[in-house]
């Protein structure tokens, strides 16, 4: 059996997430996140009567849905199986070393013909810190460290629902450009947040300080907001699909006879021309 390559320090990332506190549930990027899945929530036209949330920040659910259950992203997740209506995982899967395995234990735990929504950080995240920094280590230390997660990209997000079982998956995408004084800021907030470097195997000892100097300098220079500072780009995807269920719609057999949609214009066509001639013998 091979076991999923362990990428990230779950206890390092705790600490963080503890360190950062209510702070976290105050982050413009997680209000964001908040109203978005609430508004898909909507429009689902559906009432959730049992709720569970998967979340790093534990303070904004229990705040925002208080009638939801709300449990950690642990490696096992406490959720009962076939209980719930609705399942959102929440800005944690990013973090996950088995990501397929989260997503199918929140299948498992819905009921048949629920729906699960999920919103993680995208892989055009902090491309601007990534570029500025890869170029600042190289030239003040002659090399790279580990310092960036690998993130999903948004045209390979719907096959990892297909992966783990969901019916009609569907992922888009919002692209969040914010404005900070210096990459000092950028930074601070990404802590405040929870959301600062948590890999298993990223280097321990603590970075020169002309280092952060040489980053910002060049992320002065290449990327300078207009409004004022240095540019940020925060991408959130979001993950939509259902449980199984022989209610769905199904797709065609391989080798059935589909209508080719040429003929549907053909008939659209010929009705619209039936119309037509009705309209002036009424006349």
């Amino acid at each position: 059996m091979n076991l999923p390559k362990t990428l990230f320090d779950k206890n390092s990332l705790e600490r963080k997430r503890a360190r950062a506190g209510k702070r976290m549930s105050e982050s413009f990027l997680f209000q964001e996140v908040g109203f978005e899945l609430k508004e898909r929530i909507i429009d689902s036209n559906r009432h959730f009567q049992r709720v569970a949330v998967v979340t790093g920040c534990s303070d904004f659910w229990f705040q925002h849905m208080p009638e939801a259950k709300v449990v950690t992203d642990e490696g096992t997740l406490k959720l009962e199986v076939s209980e719930y209506d609705l399942v959102i995982h929440t800005m944690c899967l990013h973090w996950a070393n088995d990501p397929i395995g989260q997503l199918i234990q929140c299948r498992r735990a819905l009921r048949p013909d629920g729906l699960f929504l999920c919103a993680l950080l995208g892989g055009s995240t902090l491309n601007q810190l990534k570029d500025s920094l890869s170029i600042a280590e190289t030239r003040v230390s002659g090399g790279l460290s580990n310092r960036f997660s690998p993130m999903v990209e948004i045209r390979e997000a719907g096959n990892i629902l297909q992966r783990a079982g969901y019916s009609l998956p569907v992922a888009d995408n919002i692209k969040l450009k914010v404005s900070y004084k210096s990459i000092y800021h950028l930074i601070r907030d990404l802590r405040y947040m929870g959301e600062t470097n948590s890999l298993l195997d990223r280097k321990k000892t603590f970075s020169r300080s002309k280092l952060f100097k040489e980053a910002n300098k060049i992320y002065q220079e290449k990327y300078k907001s207009e409004e004022c500072g240095i540019l940020t780009t925060f991408e959130i995807i979001f993950l939509a699909g259902w449980a199984p269920d022989a209610s769905q719609p199904q797709p065609l057999p391989p080798g059935s006879k589909a209508t080719p949609f040429s003929d549907i214009l053909k008939r659209f066509e010929i009705n619209s021309e039936k119309n037509k001639n009705e309209t002036r013998k009424n006349d």
